[in-house]
């Protein structure tokens, strides 16, 4: 049973685009955690400016949440110190989506759990209560993608599946919720494996991160009950985390549940971004080719 005087890890990635999200991920954790459990909230910070830093701070409960700021700069070097490839996808993904595999490595040796979680996410349950599943040795706890589930599938699971030699009905997780089981993670290499498979396997790499990890994790996860990262293109009453994949609820062009949507602002309303005016899908492609010019250079 966890105590409550131990802080819970949780680790996160972040860019200036989306803070407004990972405002609203921390209040919907706060308010429905446990009476006196603490987060240590670890940010892989890529280019926040100090202005939404601060804000972030005013909108947090210090009493509950500590936010432990790591640059992604500080994560380049340790790439770089160790020798690893760092994969250039040809996907429009923000680079980093790479560095969660990382949070092994900045969080102090005493910790051996750590929730990875993606910012466009809201939490309607006590978040301590995945800190208790038992991994049983396993390398991470995950939920079953439902649009993917098998490795087989064919436009979002791993097309070289047979050339892998990995059988097609393999189960494929989706990584927006990562229960990581921090001492197996170093003791598997896992973030060396999966930079180099990203590497290897370009062309093959549709969800480069996730294409990555389900190849290196095969058959060595634990499948958590679905609504612990429940996809808003689904209704469902009372999903535990509500993942906002697709548009986000930020966006003009935002079309699926209004009801999440709802939660969604209900939570960001109490942040320093309350009354936030959606924003344009202009801004929204202007943000993914930022991306592809990034990889370029």
């Amino acid at each position: 049973m966890l105590q409550t005087n131990q802080p819970i890890s949780i680790g996160v990635a972040c860019d200036n685009h989306y803070i407004m999200l990972l405002a609203a991920l921390i209040k919907s954790i706060e308010a429905n955690i446990r009476e006196g459990q603490k987060v240590n909230l670890y940010i892989i910070e890529d280019n926040v400016s100090n202005r939404n830093r601060n804000k972030l701070q005013q909108s947090i409960n210090p009493e509950i949440t500590t936010l432990i700021w790591k640059p992604i700069r500080s994560i380049i070097r340790k790439i770089i110190a160790n020798k690893m490839k760092l994969p250039v996808d040809n996907s429009s993904y923000p680079m980093n989506i790479y560095f969660r595999f990382f949070i092994p490595f900045f969080v102090p040796d005493d910790v051996e759990k750590v929730l990875y979680l993606d910012v466009d996410m809201i939490v309607q349950k006590d978040i301590t209560e995945l800190f208790e599943v038992d991994l049983n040795n396993h390398v991470v706890g995950a939920v079953l993608d439902p649009r993917i589930l098998t490795f087989d599938n064919s436009w979002g699971g791993v097309l070289n599946y047979k050339a892998l030699g990995i059988p097609g009905d393999t189960k494929y997780f989706n990584t927006g919720l990562l229960l990581m089981n921090i001492p197996k993670w170093k003791e598997l290499n896992v973030t060396e494996k999966i930079m180099q498979c990203i590497y290897d396997n370009r062309k093959f790499a549709n969800y480069p991160d996730q294409y990555a990890l389900n190849i290196v994790l095969a058959n060595q996860w634990v499948e958590l009950n679905s609504l612990w990262n429940h996809f808003c293109v689904f209704e469902h009453p009372s999903p535990y985390i509500i993942h906002f994949v697709q548009r986000k609820p930020i966006y003009q062009s935002y079309n699926n549940s209004l009801i999440y949507k709802e939660i969604f602002f209900s939570y960001l309303n109490k942040t320093k971004w309350k009354n936030l005016q959606p924003i344009g899908e202009m801004n929204r492609y202007v943000k993914k080719i930022r991306n592809i010019i990034d990889k370029l250079f």
